[in-house]
This record gives structure tokens, sequence and C-alpha cells, in this order.
């Protein structure tokens, strides 16, 4: 770190330009996405939900940025990223493909990946595609529509949540959406964060909006149907999970014994925006998560510990 006299405040400060950057991102497709970076140390890459964007990673980009160096990125679709106007570029291996460009943009090889929903399914894919380039996961809120039974269901609500945005329009969709039943938790709590959020969502593309929808959220494959692959997961992963977010809670669980290196962490009376709901123990539980891991005390569950037993005795 280097250091410049400010005739300002007539003190020593840290060059701005180490501490804080945006930068644009060209994937290999040819699509521009909007990266911002801040901080030194182990890297950190937040990767937002549906209803999200880079800026509802601040709680966090804010906490981590004084010890590690946390990146984050607005998905295609999300201004001030590029919305493509090809339904077909929007999908769960493009996902992952622009995260893997947002690391190489950024000259990181392996990264602690911090994802929720939509990030949480691509951070887990993350690592089962590109094990080297995962240092360790967090997946918080991430199963919606992962169940066997509730697949065609929950594509049935993706179709309806698309046509909603095109036809009502993005704003009316943003104040019903962050009425649902997992997202009334964070209004009763927050309701300061829950208008900012609401805000958030009401100025995102609606064509952008719609082709992820159907894209990504619907077009993905159940977790369930990767459950070898979830097997093989290497890499450290911590799952989040609101008590009251019943998309996910299930799936949370599953996903604990799934993995072997999982660890699961379920927040009481908590629905699905966690990072903002909970911020502080939400950060708590990464801190202590990539605490764990840099030592190399996060291993994989001890084979004594029978998921199928339960005193051992017979």
């Amino acid at each position: 770190m280097t250091y410049q006299w400010c005739p300002t405040t007539g003190v020593m400060e840290m060059e701005a330009a180490l501490e804080m950057s945006t930068e644009a991102v060209t994937t290999p497709d040819g699509v521009t996405l909007h990266t911002e970076s801040v901080g030194s140390g182990e890297p950190i890459l937040f990767i937002h939900e549906f209803a999200g964007d880079h800026r509802t990673w601040e709680p966090q980009m804010r906490r981590f940025s004084r010890s590690h160096r946390c990146i984050t990125y607005g998905a295609r679709g999300y201004p001030p990223s590029e919305v493509p106007a090809d339904p077909a570029v929007y999908s769960q291996q493009h996902a992952v493909d622009d995260a893997i460009a947002v690391l190489d943009a950024h000259s990181v090889g392996q990264a602690h990946v911090v994802g929720i929903s939509m990030g949480g399914f691509c951070g887990l894919h993350l690592a089962m595609a590109h094990p080297g380039r995962v240092r360790s996961v967090v997946a918080a809120g991430t199963g919606y529509g992962a169940r066997p039974h509730e697949v065609e269901r929950f594509r049935g609500e993706c179709d309806a949540i698309a046509e909603v945005i095109e036809t009502a329009g993005i704003g009316a969709f943003a104040r019903q959406y962050m009425s649902g039943p997992s997202r009334v938790q964070l209004r009763n709590k927050d309701p300061r964060a829950w208008r900012e959020y609401t805000d958030w969502v009401s100025e995102h593309s609606a064509e952008g909006s719609a082709a992820t929808m159907r894209g990504v959220q619907r077009g993905r494959p159940s977790l369930y149907a990767l459950e070898a692959e979830l097997a093989a997961i290497t890499a450290p992963v911590l799952v989040l999970a609101g008590d009251e977010d019943d998309g996910c809670l299930e799936t949370s669980v599953w996903l604990k014994r799934a993995i072997p290196t999982a660890g699961l962490a379920v927040l009481a009376k908590s629905g699905h925006t966690l990072n903002i709901e909970e911020p502080d123990l939400v950060n708590t539980l990464i801190a202590d998560f990539l605490s764990q891991v840099v030592a190399g005390a996060w291993g994989p569950r001890d084979p004594r510990a029978d998921p199928g037993a339960i005193t051992g005795f017979s």
C-alpha cells in the first residue's frame, strides 16, 4: 500500500485507487458486466440473488473489505451491467461463465465465493465445475424449486413472475415480490431496508429480469439431480437458511447431508434476504467460517457421525 499527502485533511491517506475500483468486464460471449472491488487480502466474490444486484452486498463489502479483497458485480441483465436482448444467453451456465470471467478480469486465481439464492446456486455450480477456482462457498437461501415434487410448480411460478414483469411493469412487480412469504420478514424487522431494497428492484431492467427469471431461474437443473456432483465437492461449504424461508429450508438440510464438507446454520425468525435482514449475524457466521477455512479446521464430516444413526447403539 502507498500513501499520499492530502492537503484537505492534512494527513497521509492511502491512495484511493488502491482502495476501491469499478471495472467493466467483458464475458467470453461479449456481454459487459459492472464489477466493483475494494480492499486487499484473500479474495471474496459476492454473487447476488434474483431480486438483488451488486448494491445488496454493501453490508458485507464494508465488513470484509477490512481484511479481504472483496469483489461483487451485477449479473447480465442487471444495469449497469449490459442487458442482452437475446433470451438464449440467460442460463445457469452463462451465470457460471460470467463469474469465472469476473475472477479472470480481476486476476484472481481462487476465491471464497459467497452467494445468496440465485447467487448461491451459482456458487455451488462453480464448486462443481471449477473446483480449482473456489477456496470455499457460502450458499445462503439456496433451494427454490429444487425439491423434485416442486420443480414443475416452481417453473410455473417463474413463468407467472416473468409475465407480471412484462405486463404490469417492474415497479408493480417489485412491490408484490418484496411482500412475498419469505420477504415480509425483512419488512417487519427493518422497514427502511425493505423500502430501499424494493426501490432497487423497481430500478431493474424489466427485460433483463424477465429473461433471467425464464432462462436462469426456470431453466436451471434441480440440485437433487446433481447429488453425485455435489457429493464430490471438496471445498468447504457453509449453508445458511432462514427458518421461515420454506422454499429453501428443507433443501438446505439436504445440502448439508449431500455435501461432505458442508455445515448448516439456520437463522431464527428469518426469511430469504438473510444478508440484509440479519447483516451482523450473517457477517459473524461468514467470518467464523472463513477463519476456520484458513486454519484448515473445516473438513469433511467425520464418518463416525453417521446421518442415518440415532445414538449409535443397536
